[in-house]
């Protein structure tokens, strides 16, 4: 099992360069971000530093999306990044929750995202591809290599990430949703042909270590309004008790009122009140290390590649630290 480290690029943007330089000394092979130009500091600058200062990290947004950059500047500055530092880079991809909302946007269809997938990928790889009806090719481009991971929830979107992605990610870390979906994915990208096992599982979510579980709670609860988000937009499609999307995924948000973005990813967000703790606990890894090295391992049986920790709260480091002396080395 790979490892990631999920953060905002909030300034300075030299913090985010440290810390992800420490995942990498404790065993993280991936570093993810944000991407929401209003919200937090551009990625794809600081993707730049994170590459210079360390030798075998991956980086990517988690996730970036097909409306806020046009395809081909998103794969040139994807393939620069690459020439520079050796293919390094991940395409984590999704329709755009804050990133659109905040600007005053809807998030992309699914069609659309499905197509850029495609283009994004070939252009970043020195292939043409049609961008608007102008044929494209980047000739700069030698041996490239960009993995394009889509992020996803509901049965249309887990269909086409089967599809078309070369990983999926799932931004929560519950084994029985996990499960659902995964196989749903794999399904997907059997009845198009692809095997199965091409498909790359990533489950993101915040872990917090320690005995003081309130505590941990409570500065993880923002997640499951970040997922609420996503919910929302599947209860609104599919209704509350539709038999496509899992009552396991969407009951918890009936007491879902509002959200305001400027809260959006942090501890102790005030729109997040509405989440039990039940779901916290589901949704995310708490406790002492036992129970993330448990959780883990339930997670790979399921067939998850890598689990990215999000780190949003009080005990970055100390949680980074905690997974590189304890818990990489019995999953990794």
């Amino acid at each position: 099992m790979d490892f990631g480290l999920v953060l905002q690029t909030d300034p300075p943007a030299s913090a985010v360069v440290g810390l992800m330089r420490r995942a990498e000394r404790n065993g993280f092979r991936y570093g993810w971000t944000f991407d929401s130009a209003v919200l937090w500091q551009e990625p794809f600058v600081i993707y730049s530093r994170i590459l210079e200062h360390t030798t075998r990290l991956t980086v990517g947004p988690m996730v970036t999306n097909p409306g806020t950059r046009t395809w081909e500047v998103t794969a040139s500055t994807f393939a620069t990044l690459n020439d520079m530092y050796g293919n390094r880079t991940v395409c984590g991809i999704g329709r755009g929750d804050s990133a659109m909302r905040v600007a005053g946007r809807s998030p992309n269809t699914l069609a659309r995202l499905g197509e850029a997938i495609d283009v994004i990928r070939d252009l970043a790889e020195g292939r043409e591809a049609d961008v608007g009806g102008q044929r494209l090719r980047l000739p700069w481009v030698r041996e490239g290599r960009l993995p394009v991971w889509m992020a996803a929830y509901g049965p249309k979107a887990l269909a086409l990430a089967g599809r078309k992605a070369d990983g999926f990610i799932l931004q929560l870390a519950d084994p029985y949703l996990t499960e659902y979906m995964v196989k749903t994915v794999r399904d997907a990208a059997s009845a198009a042909g692809r095997d199965p096992a091409d498909v790359r599982i990533c489950v993101a979510a915040p872990a917090y270590v320690g005995d003081d579980l309130a505590h941990a709670r409570e500065q993880c609860r923002w997640f499951g309004g970040m997922v609420g988000n996503h919910v929302a937009d599947l209860v609104a499609r599919y209704g509350e008790d539709s038999s496509v999307v899992p009552q396991a995924l969407t009951a918890y948000i009936k007491a879902r009122e509002g959200y305001d973005y400027s809260h959006h990813g942090r501890a102790g967000n005030p729109d997040t009140a509405f989440v039990p703790d039940e779901i916290v606990d589901r949704f995310c890894l708490l406790g002492p290390v036992e129970a993330h090295v448990e959780r883990l391992r339930e997670l790979r049986g399921l067939g998850v590649d890598q689990f990215a920790l999000y780190a949003m709260h009080d005990a970055r480091e100390e949680v980074i630290d905690a997974y590189g002396a304890t818990i990489i080395p019995r999953l990794a």
